[in-house]
């Protein structure tokens, strides 16, 4: 079997880590769903966007979904928050 190594920082692993126990399945299961449903939508313009400006925004960013250590805050003098869940993933079912 291939292998693919995906690198994620730590508040994005973290992310990953809680759904997967939410659901009972290990990390690996969530990112194979996740490139599952990309694949499936891989002829869609807008996705091939998607992958594009993501690469590019990920150097010096986290996703909304991870968690929020290194987030830049709006405002400069405002200090750090405690690092929690992402605003877009908190352990709900989202459903």
């Amino acid at each position: 079997m291939s292998a693919l190594k995906v690198q994620l920082d730590h508040e994005e692993l973290a992310a990953v880590e809680r759904l997967a126990a939410m659901l009972n399945v290990k990390p690996e299961d969530v990112a194979y769903a996740a490139l599952n449903r990309l694949m499936l939508q891989g002829d869609d313009a807008a996705v091939h966007d998607d992958i594009v400006e993501t690469r590019a925004w990920r150097r010096d960013n986290l996703p909304l979904w991870s968690d929020t250590a290194h987030s830049v805050h709006a405002y400069e003098g405002r200090h750090d928050d405690e690092p929690g869940p992402g605003r877009h993933l908190r352990g709900g079912s989202g459903r």
